[in-house]
């Protein structure tokens, strides 16, 4: 699941737009054949149709061993295992100082289903067309894949040693059940710190001017409970005064009407200064006098209200799905309503499902949450470390440009790693146009601009924080 923005990417465009930002800094003559490896890389990872269920995951994984192997890798530093019907691909690039915490780099092999009959090029099928390279993947997220394996390859082949060891791990089901994330993050939860592909990234303005860049630390927790309520039923000629339906109809209602109260951390507030100078109207107003004062009633009311901002303040919770009844001649005996909730970092999962108990003060309604796979996880420190590489590694292809923390409504693997108390950090290598963003949709593609510039930032952040 590639995570881009917090905030919207067109309020925040506009806040942070600059024209002394069009052009990027020149990558060395010196990485052309780097940028066709990784290109090639690409392009070959998208032929695996690397849907779950599915069995192209652990075929993709062997074939990304063969590239670290042949740049150098020992075989048996490239372990490939076998989890819950996919796989996961570790790799460990040894250090100088195995006594130190690795780093670790995650991402995912897996992608979300694409049916050939709705793209126009078929997904599973690589094109480089018009400048971009077209199909399932290319974004989400065998781009970072690619051009992480492309620089480790690199780096081994001209004999760079970090300080400590740096595992690459990539997972199988990110976009499913993540089974295989919860695995390795048990296995390296000694980590120092992670970086991860699959979040963050730049954001260009749709004439190519650089906005920002994001620098995912937190991501809402996701979670569905399941609201049940209960009543004999019986005949639909006899309606008495309890009836199924109308009582979580009830219960829905007063859902509705609350609001979670709001929230704070050090990402989403270094998030709001940074778009409060420049962002115009009502919008910049609200954020400039929550800056001055988070407690100001007006300027809440008034984010809180936007799409853009309101998952920014808070938790939310919202009816999804329902379903009820046996017979269309009959009272009901059982209605249920989903309720997504996507969870402010660091909130447990079981206080929401209390809260939703007390806001709908019915002792017959039942709250239960359902087997989602998530976990809770807290967001991670504004490491100075991490600040200053990424920071350097950004102004290195768009001298200037500001380096934003992110907060993502989505989840990606990271979670299972913060939960177990390893700061996580997205800092993915893709810079894009909101209208070039089709993750997750028809006609996926990756702008082959952005490559030579991915490749030096993950390099440049890999040689400061791995030294």
């Amino acid at each position: 699941m590639k995570t881009r923005s917090l905030l919207g990417l067109a309020a925040l465009a506009a806040a942070l737009a600059s024209p002394a930002l069009a052009a990027p800094a020149a990558p060395p003559k010196s990485e052309t054949s780097l940028h066709d490896q990784a290109l090639d890389l690409l392009k070959k990872g998208i032929a695996f149709r690397t849907v779950i269920p599915g069995d192209q995951v652990p075929r993709y994984a062997a074939y990304l061993k063969s590239v670290l192997v042949k740049a150098g890798f020992k075989p048996d530093e490239v372990k490939i295992e076998p989890v819950a019907g996919s796989a996961i691909l570790v790799a460990r690039y040894a250090g100088t100082d195995r006594t130190r915490k690795p780093i670790v780099i995650i991402d995912h092999m897996d992608v979300v289903e694409a049916k050939p009959a709705d793209w126009t090029r078929d997904p599973f099928t690589p094109v480089v067309e018009d400048g971009y390279v077209f199909g399932r993947g290319a974004v989400d997220d065998k781009f970072d894949v690619s051009i992480v394996v492309a620089v480790l390859s690199k780096l081994k082949r001209e004999g760079w040693k970090p300080g400590r060891d740096v595992v690459l791990a990539l997972s199988g089901d990110e976009e499913t059940l993540q089974r295989t994330a919860r695995k390795f993050a048990g296995d390296l939860k000694d980590a120092e710190l992670v970086l991860n592909g699959d979040a963050g990234g730049g954001q260009l303005a749709e004439d190519g001017t650089p906005v920002f860049y994001g620098l995912q630390a937190a991501e809402k927790t996701y979670a569905d409970f399941q609201i049940t309520v209960t009543n004999p039923g019986g005949h639909s000629s006899r309606p008495g005064k309890t009836n199924a339906i109308y009582q979580l109809a009830r219960d829905l209602d007063r859902l509705a009407a609350y609001q979670f109260p709001v929230m704070h951390s050090e990402i989403t507030t270094a998030s709001f200064k940074a778009a409060a100078p420049n962002t115009p109207g009502a919008i910049g107003e609200a954020l400039r006098r929550y800056v001055a004062n988070p407690n100001d009633k007006a300027a809440l009311e008034t984010l809180s209200a936007d799409p853009d901002f309101v998952g920014q303040l808070k938790t939310t919770c919202v009816a999804t799905m329902i379903n009820g009844g046996h017979a269309t001649n009959a009272l009901p005996q059982k209605v249920t309503a989903n309720v997504n909730c996507r969870i402010f970092p660091g909130t447990p999962s079981d206080e929401v499902r209390q809260t939703l108990v007390k806001v709908l003060a019915d002792p017959q309604a039942k709250v239960e949450r359902q087997n989602d796979g998530a976990i809770d996880a807290g967001p991670s420190p504004l490491r100075a470390d991490v600040l200053a590489a990424v920071t350097k590694a950004v102004h290195a292809r768009y001298p200037g440009l500001p380096v934003v923390p992110d907060m993502s409504a989505g989840a990606t693997d990271s979670m299972f790693f913060r939960a177990l108390g390893v700061p996580a950090y997205g800092v993915g290598g893709v810079f894009m146009k909101s209208s070039d963003d089709f993750a997750h949709g028809l006609n996926e593609r990756a702008p082959v601009a952005t490559i030579d510039g991915a490749l030096a930032q993950w390099e440049s952040i890999l040689k400061d924080l791995a030294k």
